[in-house]
């Protein structure tokens, strides 16, 4: 298998994780699913730099961020499927 670009732990997850420097925009990542090492192809659509993450999917403001199978905020502004997803549209809901 080729490296991945993005990890996902979670067939739950709507986002995932960027594991390599210089994620350019307009890039098809390859896409690995952890759980279970299945895979598949997303294209980002932003720079978006290594431990970033990527929207799995389209996400609205008011939905829950998934990660690890676990809650890890809330999205503050909508973001596509592609998208870089960061302290400027995900916040913590523990303040």
């Amino acid at each position: 298998m080729a490296t991945p670009h993005l990890l996902v732990h979670d067939h739950k997850d709507n986002v995932g994780v960027v594991v390599v420097e210089g994620l350019t925009a307009g890039t098809e990542m390859l896409c690995v699913v952890t759980e279970d090492n299945s895979s598949f192809k997303l294209k980002v659509d932003a720079d978006v730099p290594i431990g970033h993450k990527v929207a799995l999917k389209d996400l609205a403001a008011g939905d829950t961020a998934i990660k690890y199978g676990e809650d890890i905020g809330k999205i503050v502004a909508g973001v596509k499927k592609g998208g870089y997803v960061h302290t400027h549209n995900l916040k913590t809901k523990r303040w």
